[in-house]
């Protein structure tokens, strides 16, 4: 290969990294949009939270102290899994969920692609960040899987998507409250 060649491929490096950190320095931006745009999308997916399911609420306990680690890093990390979960709990069973399936289907793609954006820009350093212990992410592992428990439990009908939608709701409400600060 000659040297304008290898010139060539240089540069493409150079601007494709160039980029690549550019769309991650703005990502607290974007995710603010996203998690906006999400909110919006839990609402317009069903109506007003049914009465008859009031009596079966439950309190699931977001893991708070999983989106208050000192690095940056591992909070995007969190967020990243966090995003991760609950795409893959509104990825299933549905049928009985009376929702705008639109809506549904682009909150989910939103999710699908900040988690894209997201596995871009975090660095994955296990070991040096070791995710702020493992008992964090045992924690937020825990916590979803209360919640896709709920859900079975219940054979996923109305009333327990219903409060996993709420439940999501406040989750999102959560992270955009931690993005605000950093």
């Amino acid at each position: 290969m000659n040297a304008f060649g290898l010139i060539q491929i240089g540069l493409t490096l150079l601007c494709t990294t160039t980029i690549s950190s550019l769309q991650c320095n703005h990502l607290p931006l974007q995710q603010r949009k996203v998690i906006k745009n999400s909110l919006q999308l839990l609402d317009k997916m069903g109506n007003k939270f049914p009465q008859q399911c009031l009596r079966e609420k439950m309190s699931f306990r977001f893991p708070e102290r999983v989106l208050k680690p000192r690095q940056k890093e591992t909070v995007k990390v969190a967020i990243e899994e966090i995003f991760q979960h609950i795409f893959y709990i509104f990825s299933k069973n549905l049928t009985l969920a009376a929702w705008d399936r639109t809506a549904l289907e682009q909150f989910q793609n939103g999710l699908y692609q900040q988690i894209e954006q997201l596995e871009a820009c975090v660095i994955k350093k296990q070991t040096h960040y070791f995710w702020s212990k493992e008992v964090h992410r045992l924690k937020l592992k825990k916590y979803f899987q209360k919640i896709d428990c709920f859900l079975k439990d219940k054979q996923h009908n109305l009333c327990s998507w219903e409060i996993s939608r709420a439940e999501m709701r406040r989750c999102l409400q959560l992270i955009d409250k931690v993005i605000r600060k950093l």
